[in-house]
C-alpha cells in the first residue's frame, strides 16, 4: 500500500490576499480623506480659542468678533465654514460664540463621508 502524505498548505489564496489588500486601501483611502478634514477642524478650534482669549471680548461687537473669526479662518486657510454656521449672541456683558458645520468628502463614486462639528464658547464677566 502506498502511503501519501498531503502536505499542509501554508499562506493566503489569492481572494484573500486582493480582501486583505483591498482593506488596507480601503483604510487608507479614509485616513487620507478624512484626516485633513480633522486638521481643519483643530485649526477652527484654535481659531475659537484665539478669539476667546482676546482682550476684552466682551465689549467688543458681534460684527467685530466675526469680523476677527472670518480673518483668522482665512489666515489658517479654513474654507469650510459660512457666516451662516457662526452664531453670536451677545447682551450686556455676556457673549456666546457658536459654529455649527459639517462637511462632505467624497470619497468613490456615489460614496460620500459627512463630519459634523459643533465648537463654541460663553463669556460672562460679572
Amino acid at each position: 500500500m502506498m502511503r501519501r502524505h498531503h502536505k499542509r498548505e501554508q499562506g493566503l489564496t489569492m481572494i484573500s490576499m486582493a480582501l486583505i489588500l483591498g482593506l488596507i486601501a480601503f483604510f487608507t483611502l479614509l485616513v487620507l480623506k478624512i484626516g485633513p478634514i480633522y486638521m481643519d477642524h483643530s485649526k477652527v478650534v484654535n481659531s475659537l480659542a484665539a478669539v476667546e482669549e482676546t482682550t476684552d471680548i466682551e465689549t467688543k461687537s458681534k460684527s467685530e468678533i466675526l469680523s476677527s473669526l472670518r480673518k483668522r479662518f482665512n489666515f489658517n486657510y479654513v474654507y469650510h465654514i459660512n457666516d451662516e454656521d457662526i452664531t453670536i449672541i451677545k447682551q450686556g456683558e455676556y457673549l456666546k460664540v457658536d459654529i455649527e458645520y459639517e462637511v462632505v468628502e467624497k470619497l468613490v463614486g456615489n460614496l460620500s463621508v459627512l463630519v459634523e462639528f459643533h465648537e463654541g464658547f460663553e463669556v460672562d464677566e460679572k
